[in-house]
């Protein structure tokens, strides 16, 4: 029971909290739930009032005793069977009056304490969607998965159920002490005295138990990461029948969770034995004490029987307790848990004085942007070095690198999935950390390579970016049909509902080319100022790519548009063309330009044309062309990342 952390066996892969979480210094368990007071403030009125029937409750079952007293130190003894009728009558009162103040206690706290969960869920996730991409990076799904349902849900059961029931029993034993008092000091002490060790055992316990209800439940974060990851990626399991693979590392997590549960039961279990065995040795002292008392006359018979009838309603609040510590300890954690995501710095956000465009013309420009990752080391080599690029109003550019230049990553700047680290990227010759996050989203349309669908209908999939539409209005429908045709998305009329079927988790009931056309007719239907797209035909066949080309030239006839190109034909579409190579512009020109005057684009170019990733020359094994620039060393940093 008294395991140090160093004891807990470490969880396979387990991903530790952010560093400002796990540095932080430990409240005591008081000052952590009392975090929780915003959430339950509205609902306080309720809980007490709960709190206080449950202790007349209490009240009502220490008064019983008393009657006894009066019972068989009265009627019974004088054989008065009227008084005996109206003592049974007070008992059976008492007792009823017991049962109903327990059935409003319950009445009371139910239903806010799940209005309390709701409210801290809500909480939870509006944070989880206004972090930063660079804490989603950090944190395993599972983990914020199990911090979402079972934390927050263990935070609802103890304030419906362990906090009430651990105030009413701690008053109920401090109240039915004093009173044992009341029958002969000694009676009292010896039974005080005798209860002592279950206060020290408690303190104990605490320290010990809190170590192993983190470790069973960051367990079980990893554990819910493990089940994620594979049902994600079933298809790649099934394909090269690794299936026993992700069981084995499943099974070690799981066997570690259940070693750490089973810790904690044998903890939780000794507590219990302690808490049962006390008041009963507690009580056998107490009864030999008043059997003496009572045979040198120092009490009467019905203040012996009332002292152990009190005694025994004292035994059920005090067995409880190992229970209800185990409970509050482990509401301790998940409040912890919760907490870490809440306290999470949210490092973009709305500026103080935000501006405005008020007059959009789509020109979008990068002037001096320098970046590295949030969490890289201080002196690590910046992933884009003095970017300094201007995309026209209405012109489409097309960003062409090796693998590991940095593209990606500079397609995520613009709508501020990250910061700069240096320079500025304007829209419209506004920063657009001076803009309102909605404002610049709504302007700047972002089609990613790996096209992501969310469970619902084709219909809200594709209309995502317009809440200024009824998704079921004609004038939604008229910017649905337009935004398919460009993206060649007709087939979504002919699933089994049309467009209001839906395509199910991440869109994986639908092939990659046609979760990648839903993708690009989600971007179109936005109309944005500006269209940021990285490499979005990368899964469609040679002749719906002609397609799309041809209608994506319509809507970039009078669109701004960045894209990063991996297909000589998308290099086609654009008006420009930039040369990214190892985080730098390397030169900026029409396709022909470049062509004739950067040997580095013509080897670019040429890989492209033979339908391979564009590498570095010495990373391809080719040789470089005459005139391109010596290959960088691999940069730590990919945009792969991104």
């Amino acid at each position: 029971m008294n395991a140090s952390a160093t004891d807990i066996p470490a969880s396979p892969d387990a991903t530790p909290p952010s560093a400002a979480a796990a540095a932080a210094p430990r409240l005591s368990t008081a000052r952590a739930l009392a975090r929780l007071y915003p959430f339950a403030k509205p609902a306080l009125p309720r809980l007490i009032g709960g709190a206080l029937v449950g202790l007349g409750a209490a009240v009502a079952s220490l008064m019983i005793p008393l009657v006894l007293q009066w019972a068989v130190d009265g009627p019974i003894t004088t054989g008065d069977r009227t008084q005996i009728v109206w003592g049974t009558l007070a008992v059976l009162a008492l007792g009823v009056a017991e049962a109903l103040m327990v059935f409003l206690r319950r009445r009371f706290v139910l239903t806010p304490a799940a209005g309390i969960e709701y409210s801290v869920r809500q909480a939870f996730y509006e944070r989880l969607q206004r972090l930063p991409v660079a804490f989603h990076d950090r944190w395993q799904s599972g983990q914020l998965l199990s911090r979402m349902m079972q934390d927050i849900g263990a935070i609802r059961r103890w304030l419906a159920f362990g906090l009430i029931l651990l105030l009413i029993n701690v008053l109920t034993i401090v109240i039915g002490s004093a009173l044992l008092f009341r029958w002969h000091w000694a009676l009292g002490t010896v039974f005080v005295v005798c209860s002592l060790p279950l206060w020290i055992l408690g303190y104990r316990f605490e320290q010990s138990y809190g170590v192993l209800s983190r470790s069973s439940q960051d367990q079980a974060g990893d554990l819910a990461t493990s089940v994620e990851e594979s049902v994600h990626g079933i298809r790649v399991l099934k394909a090269f029948g690794r299936g026993g693979h992700a069981l084995s590392q499943f099974t070690r997590r799981a066997e570690t969770l259940r070693d750490t549960e089973m810790r904690k039961a044998r903890a939780v279990g000794q507590l219990w034995y302690w808490h049962e065995l006390v008041p009963v040795l507690a009580l056998g002292a107490s009864f030999l004490t008043g059997v003496w008392l009572a045979a040198t006359g120092s009490l009467t018979v019905g203040e012996l029987f009332a002292f152990f009838a009190m005694a025994a309603a004292l035994q059920w609040p005090m067995a409880s307790l190992g229970y209800l510590y185990s409970l509050l300890i482990d509401t301790r954690t998940a409040t912890d848990r919760v907490f870490e995501v809440l306290d999470a710095p949210v490092t973009i956000t709305d500026p103080a004085e935000p501006r405005t465009i008020t007059e959009p013309r789509g020109e979008l420009a990068f002037r001096g942007v320098r970046f590295h990752y949030p969490d890289s080391a201080p002196d690590s080599p910046e992933l884009l070095a003095d970017i300094t690029l201007t995309l026209r109003p209405g012109e489409t550019l097309a960003l062409v690198g090796a693998t590991g230049s940095g593209k990606t990553t500079l397609t995520t700047l613009p709508t501020r999935l990250f910061d700069v680290s240096g320079g500025a990227v304007e829209l419209d010759g506004i920063d657009v950390r001076e803009l309102r996050l909605a404002e610049l989203r709504r302007r700047i349309g972002v089609a990613f390579e790996d096209p992501i669908l969310f469970s619902a209908s084709v219909r809200d999939n594709v209309l995502l970016g317009r809440d200024d539409l009824d998704p079921h209005s004609p004038d939604a429908d008229a910017v649905l049909a337009e935004a398919l045709d460009v993206a060649q998305a007709g087939f979504a009329y002919d699933l089994p509902d049309g467009v209001d079927t839906e395509v199910g988790e991440e869109g994986l009931s639908l092939s990659g080319g046609q979760r990648q056309r839903l993708a690009l007719a989600r971007v179109v239907a936005a109309a944005p100022d500006v269209l940021v797209l990285d490499d979005p035909l990368s899964a469609l066949d040679v002749d719906t790519e002609a397609l799309v080309e041809a209608a994506l030239r319509r809507v970039l006839a009078h669109t701004t548009a960045l894209i990063v190109a991996h297909r000589p034909s998308t290099v086609a579409m654009a008006d420009r063309v930039a040369v990214l190579w190892d985080g730098r512009i390397e030169a900026v020109g029409t396709h022909a330009e470049l062509l004739r005057d950067n040997a580095h684009y013509r080897y670019l170019i040429a890989t492209l044309d033979r339908g391979d990733q564009p590498d570095s020359p010495q990373d391809s094994g080719d040789p470089a062309p005459p005139g391109s620039p010596e290959p960088a060393a691999a940069h730590p940093e990919t945009e792969d990342r991104a």
